[in-house]
Formats: structure tokens, sequence, C-alpha cells
């Protein structure tokens, strides 16, 4: 007994011996590629024992053994594994783990791994557009995702951006896909008042401006992803908002256990990219122009500038077992490149979530504010042959001077306008502040069920103030007549003042209320089984009121905070409010059977007080489906997965109290109807379905989709207007129309990992859309893309028919001039004749590209990084109302500027300007969307400043297109609406485009 004793506690001390002679304590440092990584985990393999990266990446554990291993990770890095083997110093560096960055993907009410979708789902993260210059967030999809197609309307600061995905699914009712902030549908109009010069008394205006930006609140360097869901599979769980897409934006949380402060500092330069290419003064006078002396103008210099703009952001974050937190800051500040425009935003963001009860609840708060000083000028839509600042600054004679020589303005006429005296006579401004906040609640009840409340406050107030100085006079516009003057030319004659001031303010105050409840199991290793049921309630107000005045004392150089200057009958004061609820009910089912065929069932009831009272509530049902042909192989084919899915999805943007009979009081309460009740009006449907496959090749090196798809849009909603004779409704009425809109298309995207070495990285990726739309069995005719400029009034250059797609160009055929200058035109028969029996044609061209396209490209040697993106499109025709309006022979021989074809063309002084295919040009085009070259610091100097790391770097944007538009340039969708139909592809005075070089600083602390 004494020997077994003396024994056993000889092996004791010899393992405990030897176990302290082989323990040891093992240090070192972790990067990635930018430099030290703070908050990377490091865990001895097999056991809980482990440590954490301080703020300048190192590390110390204690008592690990000889041949321990120890596991380095970060989130969206490689997980590296290394043998200990005896060391005490270890350096790692942890690579970019770009699968595991795209492999989970945030849909509606959840998460779902790529390879598990069954439908089209595409994401792009914070990695894809760092340091690419784009004003708001749908910008940083160009070219990024195949079937997205993103047009800025113009190149101010701010200025509307069309976002369609997989084309368009509506001719009255909105294009835009639904936009999801962390968790939260937008309401979707515009944010900012609207507004600008109107008019009392019917006379002319000077036309109308673009709409702002609805997502220009959103911070860019706040976004962690952007999801774009694009088939019912994927969309049908938001049921009436879901037929033209959904787009989820995720913003960032804190990432490191280690307390982190980032700051981001660029500036950007900035100029006019194209040309509207009218004569310079020698070419004018060359030409035979009027010729008044002077060779010092150019309308470059009258109207604009070099831009330049500066954005600075400030985060900070950390995380813990239990808690996560991360605020941020930001400042912008653009001056545009036409004068007297810019934009100016400052942003602030609140995440925080805490555990408790040992992380069975969470509560997470999100809190996004914004605040947005916009300016802008008469930048027209739809101004006259008198012209909005771009259009006077073209017209101008060259050989003019701006000033005499007394230094005022040189004033030829109220209808030939001096552009700078106008642009120094028009102000105005709109400030906007934005705020979106809301708390998400989940209770994990037991390891498999869990219950998600959210509330979430979307608010919005804006106010736009506007004003044109008496000391310009205008033809019909901003002037009155003085009350008891003009009764009689001679002894009391008429006293005209001038001068206009508008404030416009707009109120948004919309509440979101959603519950869920989860079941999530796996029932064997064959069988997963994940069920969503819940209910949504949206509550959205809005109202909001104009005050206007006309006629003022010269001597006023402030109207706006004098509004009551004006002529007191022509002061005018209007308000509105309205309110739309939608309640939802909804259910989705995700089943996984041997890990291989996975089925997506989903269901959705809205009712809505938009709709009739006999058509409150619809059903919109999904299904999908996917089968893993070939799961994690190694070789030639890695992944293979095919899927396919059907569903009907819904359009709600329409206008609210659309089905009911309303009414208004007018001057001296006079009521006016102003549309008649329909009780069957019901949902704009849209039927899809779609088939396609995913995979991944030679080793993962190269990943790709394939899809097609189709989508019926029925039950169109329209406006009727009032019946001409009775019996028939005595004003508009909303229907919905027989008829269907067609959409199907194809779309491929690959991305290829073509060299990855330690120090060298290639990769390359590319997509393509390829899109075609129709309208059938629709009888109607109706025409939009209204046209306007001299001898254009009440024309129009698009139509909406049957067999034919949306927004079809209906003009006169043009052939050329005859010997006398005179247009020539075909006829029905298709025979040369002139105007007067020319027949307009139904054409068979459209504005709406055919074929999308992107590629990009992204080099990383050692330190330094380089990116390219590309984009274009193919297959559609721009209307150039800007030529059809300004450059004609008889604008010139009038005493006009224009280009010196129109100038030298053999067209008659008295040619009719009529709209005709003259004017319809190809759009297509391919251009450098961004070029960025980078230079990540490591070394010494980090440690020095207490960096964990720091990028400089240069981008470019908008470096070169190739296209042969004549027009100042084809990315351009001006909003020629006519009697509330959208148009597409026209151009008219649009903002210029720039091009333009930021240089910029990241670093983290």
């Amino acid at each position: 007994m004494k020997n077994s004793l003396i024994k056993g506690l000889m092996v004791f001390l010899t393992v405990l011996c030897t176990s302290l002679t082989y323990s040891q304590d093992v240090s070192g440092t972790v990067s990635d590629a930018s430099g030290p990584l703070p908050g990377a985990s490091i865990l001895v393999k097999g056991t809980t024992i482990g440590a954490q990266t301080d703020l300048d990446g190192k590390f110390t554990i204690r008592n690990v053994g000889a041949n321990a291993v120890l596991v380095f990770s970060y989130i969206g890095l490689k997980a590296q594994e290394v043998n200990v083997a005896g060391k005490t110093s270890v350096k790692v560096i942890l690579k970019e783990d770009s699968a595991e960055l795209q492999e989970v993907i945030v849909v509606g009410y959840g998460t779902v791994k790529k390879k598990d979708a069954t439908g089209a789902v595409d994401q792009i993260g914070a990695k894809d557009f760092d340091n690419v210059a784009a004003p708001s967030p749908a910008q940083l999809l160009r070219g990024k995702v195949a079937g997205v197609q993103v047009t800025q309307s113009s190149g101010e600061p701010g200025g509307g951006v069309s976002v369609r995905v997989r084309g368009n699914s509506s001719i009255r009712s909105g294009n835009g896909p639904l936009y999801v902030i962390d968790g939260v549908p937008m309401d979707g109009g515009n944010i900012s008042a609207g507004g600008g010069l109107t008019s009392n008394s019917g006379a002319q205006d000077l036309g109308t401006s673009s709409a702002r930006n609805p997502l220009n609140f959103i911070n860019q360097n706040d976004i962690e992803s952007i999801s774009v869901l694009k088939d019912a599979s994927s969309t049908a769980i938001y049921g009436s908002r879901g037929a033209n897409g959904v787009i989820v934006i995720t913003t960032k949380k804190g990432k490191s256990k280690e307390p982190q402060l980032s700051y981001s500092s660029s500036v950007t330069f900035s100029k006019m990219s194209g040309n509207f290419g009218v004569m310079s003064p020698e070419q004018f006078v060359a030409a035979g122009g009027d010729d008044k002396g002077s060779r010092s103008y150019d309308w470059k210099d009258a109207i604009l500038r070099n831009g330049f703009s500066m954005n600075h952001d400030l985060s900070f974050s950390k995380s813990t077992e239990n808690s996560n937190t991360r605020v941020s800051l930001g400042a912008s500040n653009t001056d545009g490149i036409v004068k007297n425009t810019g934009l100016d935003k400052y942003s602030a963001t609140i995440y925080n979530s805490n555990d408790f009860f040992g992380g069975a609840l969470k509560v997470e708060e999100r809190v996004m504010y914004a605040s947005l000083k916009d300016q802008t000028t008469l930048l027209s839509n739809s101004a006259g042959f008198i012209g909005s600042a771009i259009g006077t600054a073209l017209y101008w004679n060259p050989t003019l001077p701006i000033y005499k020589a007394d230094g005022t303005y040189n004033v030829v006429s109220n209808t030939y306008l001096n552009p700078v005296q106008l642009l120094n006579s028009y102000n105005d401004y709109t400030n906007t502040n934005k705020f979106l906040g809301s708390i998400n609640t989940t209770w994990k009840i037991n390891s498999k069920l869990k219950y998600t409340f959210l509330f979430g406050i979307e608010s919005s107030t804006s106010t736009r103030k506007v004003e044109l100085l008496p000391t310009i006079e205008i033809l019909n516009t901003a002037q009155a007549v003085v009350p008891g003057t003009g009764t009689d030319p001679v002894t009391n004659p008429a006293v005209t003042k001038f001068g206009q001031a508008v404030i416009n303010s707009q109120n948004k105050f919309n509440k979101t209320f959603e519950h869920t409840l989860n079941y999530n199991n796996d029932f064997s290793d064959n069988f997963n089984f994940d069920a969503l049921v819940g209910y949504s309630y949206y509550d959205y107000t809005a109202d909001g009121f104009q005050s206007s005045a006309i006629g003022f004392d010269k001597n006023q150089t402030n109207l706006i905070d004098n509004i009551e200057g004006g002529l007191q009958n022509e002061y005018r004061v209007t308000s509105f409010r309205n309110r739309t609820e939608l309640q939802s009910y909804f259910a989705r089912v995700n089943a996984t059977l041997f890990s291989k065929l996975i089925l997506t069932a989903t269901l959705r009831s809205d009712g809505s007080t938009k709709l009739g009272v006999n058509n409150k509530y619809d059903y919109f049902p999904s299904a999908g489906i996917a089968y893993k042909v070939i799961d994690g192989k190694d070789g030639l084919v890695n992944d293979f997965k095919i899927r396919g899915n059907f569903g009907k999805t819904g359009n709600q943007e329409f206008a609210p109290n659309s089905a009911i009979s309303r009414g208004s009081y007018g001057l001296n309460g006079s009521l006016n109807l102003d549309s008649n009740a329909n009780a069957d009006l019901k949902w704009e449907t849209t039927k899809s379905y779609g088939v396609g496959a995913d995979f991944e090749l030679f080793n993962n090196r190269l990943t790709g989709s394939v899809d097609y798809f189709q989508r019926d849009t029925k039950d169109l909603i329209f406006p009727v207007p009032a019946a001409a004779t009775q019996p028939g409704p005595a004003s508009p009425r909303f229907k919905n129309l027989p008829g269907n809109l067609i959409n199907k298309g194809i779309e491929v995207a690959l991305s290829y990992k073509v060299i990855q070495k330690e120090d060298f990285s290639w990769d390359v990726s590319g997509n393509a859309s390829f899109l075609k739309n129709e309208m059938t069995n629709f009888a109607g005719f109706i025409s939009t893309g209204g046209l306007n400029g001299q001898g254009l009034s009440g024309a129009y250059a698009q139509v909406i028919t049957n067999n034919k797609p949306i927004y079809s160009y209906y003009m006169y055929e043009w052939r050329g001039y005859d010997s006398a200058g005179n247009s020539i035109y075909a006829d029905a028969a298709g025979n040369d004749t002139g105007l007067g029996t020319a027949a307009k044609k139904l054409l068979d061209k459209q504005p709406l590209p055919k074929i999308n396209v992107g590629f990009n490209t992204n080099f990383t040697y050692k330190n330094f990084d380089l990116g390219a993106s590309f984009y274009g499109a193919f297959g559609h025709y721009i209307y150039n109302n800007t030529t059809n309006a300004y450059f004609f022979k008889g604008a010139f021989l009038g005493g006009r500027n224009v280009t010196q074809e129109a100038a030298t063309s053999a067209q008659a002084q008295g040619d009719p300007n009529s709209p005709s295919t003259k004017y319809l040009e190809k759009g297509d085009f391919l251009r450098l969307g961004n070029l960025t070259f980078g230079y990540t610091v490591k070394g010494a100097i980090l440690d020095k400043f207490k960096m964990s790391n720091a990028r400089l770097y240069v981008n470019a944007s908008n470096l070169f297109i190739i296209t042969g538009y004549s027009g100042s340039d084809p990315e351009v969708d001006t909003d020629k609406t006519l009697n509330g139909v959208p148009s597409a592809g026209m151009e008219y005075l649009s903002y210029p485009r720039d091009k333009s070089v930021s240089v910029g600083l990241n670093v983290t602390f």
C-alpha cells in the first residue's frame, strides 16, 4: 500500500513537472492588410483559454502548451490556425474572407446564407464602395448588381436618382423600389418640400424643378451592407410594396472589443463634363450672327464654376460580450458646378444594444439624424422659350457684354434675359431635418423560438424659401397690377409691381409597429425547419402649407423675410394634410431537406386606407425552390445550385385618398370637386416567376449566377379625366385599367479571382441584364414626355399604347430639308411631304435601355491598391428637347446663340421646329464611373501616432465616357411628366454632370 502511494505521487509529480516544463507564455501581433488589428480573438484550440489583441494588435496568452494550436479570428477575415511548436512569439496576418462577407445576406425580417437563398438576392458590402464618391446610397449600386439600373436625373448635388429593379412595372404608380433601413420600411416619397415660383393669376411661370433624392440623409460611411431583393420569392414578404423590388440598407455596429476611434476626410474638386456645344463669339460672328462688338462672353463663365466639397466623418465603437455601441458624426459641404447651388449635410447616428438575462433578451436602439441645407437656382424641367438659368446662358448673344460701362446689367427685353442678372435675382433655399429611430427587442423564449418587436419612427420637417427680386422683369411672370390703377390709360394708368416670394413647408411623421415570431429547429441532420409569422402596422401622415406673394417695391432686397410686403390682393395661403394606414399579416416557411433541397413559401395579407371600401385587403403569396446539385466539392465545379420561384406582389405608390370623393375649398369658400369616389379601386398587382442558377468553379475562384424572369402587372391604377359631356363624371376618377404590362429579362453576373498571392491579388467582376417590356390587352393611347420651348406648347414625344414598350416615341419622321429650307416629313404612306400633310408615327424606339452592364476590377500589391468601376446602357433612344427648343436656324437669325450645326444648316428661318426624329438620338454609353488608387500605411509611423491603420487614396469619378450622343450627357432622365404620367429618356436643360477628383484619408486609432 505504501509503495502504491509513493508510485502514484511520483507519477503526479512527473506529469506536473513535465507540464510546467512544456508550458510557456506566447505573445505576438495580429494584423490585416491595413495594419495591426485591435480586438482580434485568439483561442487555444480545444480549450476556453484565450485573449484579445489590444489597440496595437498585440496579445499575450500564458501557460500555453508547447504543441498547442492557436486559432486567430476576426469578423470578416479568414480564421487562421498556428501551431505553437515551442515558439514564444508569433506574428499573424489575417486575410479578408470575401466568401464569409457575402455568405450571409440581409433579407426581409431576417438573414439567409447566400447558398441557401431560393430567390434572386444580391448584396454589396462596405468594402465594395469604400472611397467611392456617391452623394446617395442608391448611386453605390451603379454597375454593381445585375438588373439594377440607377440614373441620376441631373448632376445637381442632391438631385433625384431613378432606381429600377428589373425594369418598370407601372405606368402611373411609382416604379422605384421599397427602401428598408435597419428593418424600418421608408415612406418612399420626397422628404424635402417642393415649390418654386408659382402664379396666382394663371400667368406663365419659369417652370418646375427636379425632385430631391429621398436618401440624401444617409451617411455613406454608416452603411454596412445593401441588399437587393429582386424576385417574388424574396420580395413577397413585403406584399403590396414589393412589386418594384426591395433595397435593404443595414447600418454599421461596433466590431472590436477594444474601443475604436475612426476618422475619415476627403476633399473633392470637380468641373463640368460634356458640353452643350453653343458657339463661341468668334464662331457666332463668322456664322453671320448679330455682332455687338464684344468677345468676352462665355456661357460657362456666366453661370458655372469649379465645384468643391469637403467630407468629414468621425466614429467611435466598442463591443463586449453583452453590449455593442457605435456613434458617428458626419459633415459634408458641397458647392455645385452651377453657381448658387450646393448641399450641406450634417448627420449623427447612434447604435446601442444590450443583452439581459444571460442573452435571453436583447434590446437594440438606433437613431439616425440629418440636417440638410440645400441651395439651388432656377433650374427648370419645363421652362418655356424665355428659359431657365441654363437656357438663358446658352442663348445669350456671345458678343454682347453682361454689364454696361456703368456696371449695370445689359437688359435686352423681358423675353431675352440676362443670365447673370437672372442668376443673381433668384434665391432658393431648403432646410430639411430628418430623423429615423427604432427600438428592436428580441426575446429568446427558448433555443428554437424567439419573439421580436420593432417600433420605428420616421420624421422629417422641411421648409423651402424662394424669391425672385422685383428688379428683374420677365414677361407674365411674378408681376401684378396695383389695385385701383389702370382704370384709365391717361388719367390713371396701370402700375405694375414685380417680384415674388414663396414659402413652402412640409412635415412627415411615420410610425412602424411590427411583431414577429420565429421558430427554427434542426429536427435531424437531414431536415431544418424555419418558420416566421408576423403582424405589421404602418401609419404615414403628412401635412404642410404654402404662402406666396407677388408685387414688391423695387427697393426690397429680402422678400422671404418680409413676405407681407407684396400686394395684399396677391397674397395666397394654402395647406394640406393626409394620412395613410397599412395593416399586414404575414408568414414565411423555409425548409431544408438533406442539406440540398430548399423550399420557401410566403403569404402576406395587406389592407390599406388608400383603396376602395370593397377592396381594402388582398393576398400576396410566393413560393421558391432551390436544389444544390453540387455542394462544397473540390476541383472544377465546387458548387452548383438551381432555383425557381413564383409569386404575387403589389404596388401602393399612388396618391392617398384616391378611392374616395374629394373636395376642396377655393377662394371665398367656393367648393370644388377634385375626384369622384371608386369603391372598387384595388391593388395594382404583379405576378412574376423566374428561374436561375448559382455556381462556383475552379476551386471557388469563379463565382456567378444566371437568371431569367417574367413579370405581369395588371389592374393598373390610372386617373380617368373628367367627362367633356354629360352624363359622365364631372371630375377625375381613379380606376383600374384593363391591360397588362409585361416585363421579362435575363441577368448574368460573374466574379473571378484572377490572382491570389501573398503580396499581389487581382479580381474582376461583371454583370449584364437584358430587358424587354410591352403593354398588352390595352386599349388606351396615353401621352407623356411633355415638350417645352418655343413653338412646343402642348407637344409631347412619348405614348403608352398596346403591343408597344411603355414610353414609346411618337412623332414626325424627319427626312431633311427641301430647296427652300423647309423640313420634309413622311406622310401616312411613307412619302415625303410638308408639315401640313405629315403624319405622326409610332416608332419602334424606346427610352428604356434594353441592356445594362457593369464591370469592376481591383488590384492589390503590397501596400498599394487600385480599383476601377465601369457601367453602361445600350439599346435605347434619348429625345433631345434642349436642341429641339433652342438650337434651330430661326433662333439664330433672331439673335440667339445656337450650335454651329444649327446656324449653318439649310433650315429656313420660318421653318417650324416641330417634334420629330431629327432630335431623337441613340443613348448608348459606357462610362468609367470610378477609379481609385490607395496606399495603406504600415510600420513604425502607426505606432508613433497610436494608430491601428491608416490609408491614403485618390478617387476620380466620371473620367471619360464613350457615346455617340450629341447632347450634354446620355445618362439623363429629365422629368417630363405629362398629366401625372411619368416619362423616361428625355433631356431638357439638365444640370450638367461633373467629373471630379477626390483626395482622402482614413485612420483608425
